[in-house]
């Protein structure tokens, strides 16, 4: 479902990735752990092109991401296309993002209408039936205000899940939590999981990914030092610094 190859991505003169490959099998979920710097969320903005790459590639059931290959060439493509593109690209970013001024099926049904071209009809039947499945089905029309924090990140889950992605990138949906409202959020990215739903999943939640993930990848300074599955890579890491990193956050 997902190829990155060779991805470098620089801000100024401090490079973010350092040659990132990295391959997501459909139906999967990958874990991304590290600590705070490595180019984690950096990884997950260029996989939907929010940030464009210095060098490199990456490709979503099988399509080429932001760009179009003419020869050897590679050539931007223009906003329109690439929002195209991002709509089959799930994302629910740490801070929720929702409209302060629209009502949780309200930030729900405008993607679909844009994007899909669903009649309004049509867009409010998917968000109610997104919201039954998120658990937040009698607060269709509350506004975020009037929301709990995991209340909002799982509205947040249900206007990602609006346009049927194939893929959803989640970048730490827990950071901005308080440790009681954690539960709830991941408990809607398991339910998701076991529907065989293809995740990236960004975040710090060891237990968490021990359970849901098929594969864990340990990056850091940039690049991919490490993978495996759960048990390979939490219990039996292979290099000195995924054994430090998780040394500090196992307990």
């Amino acid at each position: 479902m997902v190829e990155v190859r060779g991805v470098h991505k620089s801000f100024g003169h401090h490079e973010v990735l350092k040659g990132v490959d990295l391959t997501v099998d459909a139906g999967s979920v990958t874990v991304i752990l590290g600590p705070s710097g490595g180019g984690k969320s950096t990884l997950l903005r260029v996989i939907n092109h929010l940030e464009k790459v210095d060098r490199g590639h990456v490709r979503v059931d099988g399509t080429l991401i932001g760009y179009r290959r003419t020869g050897n060439r590679l050539h931007e493509l223009g906003e329109r296309h690439v929002l195209k593109q991002r709509a089959g690209i799930g994302f629910v970013f740490q801070t929720f993002n929702l409209f302060p001024h629209l009502t949780a099926i309200e930030n729900i049904v405008e993607a679909p209408i844009s994007a899909l071209g669903l009649s309004r009809a049509a867009a409010c039947h998917k968000a109610e039936e997104l919201l039954v499945r998120v658990g937040l089905a009698d607060k269709a029309n509350a506004y975020p205000r009037q929301l709990s924090g995991g209340q909002q990140q799982r509205v947040a889950i249900a206007r990602a899940l609006a346009l049927d992605p194939k893929l959803v990138l989640f970048d730490e949906p827990t950071s901005a939590l308080d440790p009681e409202l954690v539960g709830e959020v991941l408990d809607v990215i398991r339910d998701l999981a076991r529907a065989g739903t293809t995740m990236i999943v960004v975040t710090h939640e060891i237990g968490f990914a021990r359970e849901v993930a098929d594969r864990i990848v340990f990056l850091d300074d940039g690049r991919l030092v490490e993978q495996g599955t759960p048990a390979e890579l939490l219990d039996s890491p292979e290099h000195d610094r995924t054994r430090a990193f998780l040394s500090k956050v196992l307990v």
